[in-house]
């Protein structure tokens, strides 16, 4: 499909401060996603309230906003600027989160926003634990046994009956943030409460560990016609149990043998097609080192810090290619630079 001509102002939305000790990979992704969008010849807003970004120069975008990231502010961009889109996925989880929050209060519909690439309610399937993992036993993925908890009772009921070590996953949080593993009830109890707290709707998952398996990453990316790559897939030095945005990753995997790249490939594949992705998502497996035997552990659906290291190790531009997909193009009619 050809640019969609209907779209001619969007806003980008940033990820905001970039925290010490962690790195800056998205302000690559906005930065790219930004001059993609240029190059079509579209205006595009921006709004990031970290100056010290390269997105927030003045040649990266034609209006910037360096502004707090909360609904009130992007709600008066909006109602300003009146961009007819908007580009969810490349602020990383704090972009993703606002872009959520203005389609549920209703901002984007009152002033006639469309949200392009990966849709609304493809990203909560991504995010949501519970509707992700119904949606892995709907086209026999496996998932590790857990469960969704909103509250701390239920959490310790759970770890009772299926025994510690429990990993908790809190939602809609990035870098594993107000997550960990509990060894016993009082480090659930500690974790589980913070967790609660920082997931934007309240929400866990709790699951068995498989600490000790290898943790396996793969970046596809899908365009509106289902059309899917693989980049690259990516092998955490670091076991399960060690967050992915802590370990060392190389890509490509080092000692995977085919049949086990090739089962990972048509399942990361498989998860982006049923959850409708239109983009760029990073799919994250855990692989039993003694068997074939495997789990879906999530997805990003959106670009990841994982992403700019495959964009580096590979030397494809997935953001750059995300964004000229969000635009309308199908992966074939995308020409590299």
């Amino acid at each position: 499909m050809p640019l969609n001509s209907k779209i001619q102002k969007v806003l980008v939305i940033g990820s905001g401060p970039i925290v010490i000790g962690q790195a800056a990979e998205f302000d690559y992704s906005g930065t790219q996603a930004c001059m993609a969008i240029k190059e079509e010849g579209i205006e595009v807003v921006l709004v990031n309230s970290n100056p010290a970004t390269i997105m927030t120069d003045k040649e990266v975008a034609d209006k910037i906003y360096i502004e707090p990231l909360t609904l009130d502010v992007l709600e008066r961009i909006i109602e300003k600027e009146r961009p007819d889109s908007l580009l969810a996925g490349m602020g990383g989880q704090t972009g993703l989160n606002l872009a959520v929050e203005l389609y549920e209060k209703g901002i984007l519909q009152k002033y006639n926003v469309n949200v392009i690439g990966t849709k609304i309610e493809a990203i909560k399937r991504g995010e949501d634990r519970e509707l992700f993992r119904h949606l892995m036993k709907q086209i026999n993925q496996p998932v590790i046994e857990s469960e969704i908890v909103t509250d701390l009772d239920s959490g310790l009921r759970f770890a009772e009956k299926i025994g510690y070590p429990v990993i908790v996953r809190p939602a809609y949080t990035l870098g594993g943030t107000g997550g960990g593993i509990a060894e016993d009830e009082k480090e659930l109890r500690a974790i589980l409460e913070t967790g609660l707290k920082l997931s934007s709707i309240g929400q866990v998952l709790l699951e068995k560990s498989v600490k000790g398996w290898k943790e396996i990453e793969y970046e596809v990316i899908r365009d509106s016609q289902g059309n899917c790559i693989t980049v690259c897939n990516m092998e955490n030095i670091d076991p399960v149990g060690v967050h992915t945005g802590d370990s060392i990753v190389v890509a490509p995997s080092q000692t995977l043998s085919d049949k086990e790249y090739q089962m990972l490939r048509s399942a990361a594949i498989d998860i982006i097609n049923a959850v409708g992705i239109e983009g760029g998502c990073n799919v994250q497996f855990a692989l039993n080192p003694d068997s074939f035997q495997y789990a879906v552990i999530e997805i990003n659906p959106r670009v990841s810090r994982s992403s700019a290291l495959a964009s580096k190790a590979t030397g494809y531009p997935i953001a750059r290619v995300a964004t000229k997909i969000a635009l309308g193009y199908s992966l074939d009619e995308i020409k590299m630079k």
